[in-house]
């Protein structure tokens, strides 16, 4: 199947300040690599902090001017630069951004989901899809609840035929019905050829809809694997980590694991689980590449 989507070995750092003029880079994604096909939901999962809205803003070109990136990010078989970038935003490629604070506020929101390229036709047949009402149309964004501006949100990236999507956390706001089917019109997308990189808190309704799930950790990729080995159960997973993180879900009791994600300005050598894992040995303090297992991908000397 085609990828749409490449991410080989990201890194990125943010330079900044310490004491007086003293200058740090701290390093936040590392190492980061994942494939999205045509045709496919790829959920990005983990907790706050993990990293996910960042490999978001580095695909998209969102990042500070203090930011700096190494490795590969590639759509199409093309390196994704900042000159093509501007090209393929809004048109092949959409984003649904996690905070509704984007929408211009300035502005009647049938115009801003119209955008450049879309009609008035279109606009109306996704506010009928997505119940808004017409009258939406012609309203600002502070004349709307949170979950009608989410909804604006999510027209307004599928206005076109975009062939990637990037949703940063979509459905905070909508109760689950809404929740649902919003994240079904993006299954019913990616049935029609597009590529979906879905990042969620909410792995749930993420087993709804996405093909494969990864799971993000301290800024990087620790697993990727089907989302039915994520249903079955912690047993056909791979990584200590993704164990874990089934184990904390409220239907499995809400079971926590000591300590906590270490801090990007202060990580340890080798696997950035390892204080907290229960299999930690001395070959965890070494590199720890990505490597196949059992259908799936994943980061760790010890999985089977």
């Amino acid at each position: 199947m085609e990828n749409i989507l490449e991410v080989k070995d990201l890194k990125l750092w943010f330079s900044m300040y310490e004491r007086g003029f003293k200058k740090k880079n701290l390093e936040v994604l590392h190492s980061l690599s994942l494939e999205l096909r045509k045709g496919e939901v790829l959920a990005v999962v983990g907790s706050s902090g993990s990293g996910k809205s960042l490999l978001a803003n580095a695909v998209l070109g969102l990042l500070p001017g203090n930011a700096r990136l190494s490795g590969e990010i590639v759509y199409k078989g093309m390196a994704l630069d900042n000159k093509n970038r501007k090209s393929l935003l809004g048109r092949e490629i959409a984003y649904i951004p996690q905070s509704v604070d984007y929408l211009d506020p300035l502005m009647k929101l049938g115009k801003q989901v119209q955008g450049v390229y879309g009609t008035k036709e279109r606009q109306r047949e996704l506010f009928e899809k997505y119940r808004l009402p017409l009258s939406t149309e012609k309203k600002y964004p502070f004349e709307v609840s949170g979950g009608m501006a989410r909804r604006i949100l999510v027209s307004s990236a599928v206005m076109g035929e975009p062939e990637l999507i990037i949703a940063d956390e979509p459905t905070p706001g909508l109760s689950a019905d809404m929740a649902m089917e919003t994240l079904m019109h993006f299954r019913e997308l990616a049935d029609k050829g597009a590529a979906v990189l879905l990042i969620t808190h909410d792995i749930d309704l993420a087993f709804n809809v996405a093909d494969r799930i990864a799971v993000c950790y301290a800024g990087t990729i620790v697993e990727i694997a089907p989302t039915s080995d994520f249903v079955s159960g912690k047993d056909a997973l791979r990584h200590p980590y993704s164990k874990a993180f089934i184990d904390a879900l409220p239907q499995n009791g809400f079971k926590p694991i000591g300590g906590s994600q270490p801090y990007a300005g202060n990580l340890p050598d080798g696997c950035l689980f390892a204080e907290r894992c229960p299999y930690r040995s001395a070959e965890c303090g070494g590199e720890i590449p990505m490597r196949e297992l059992r259908g799936g991908e994943v980061r760790c000397v010890h999985a089977t």
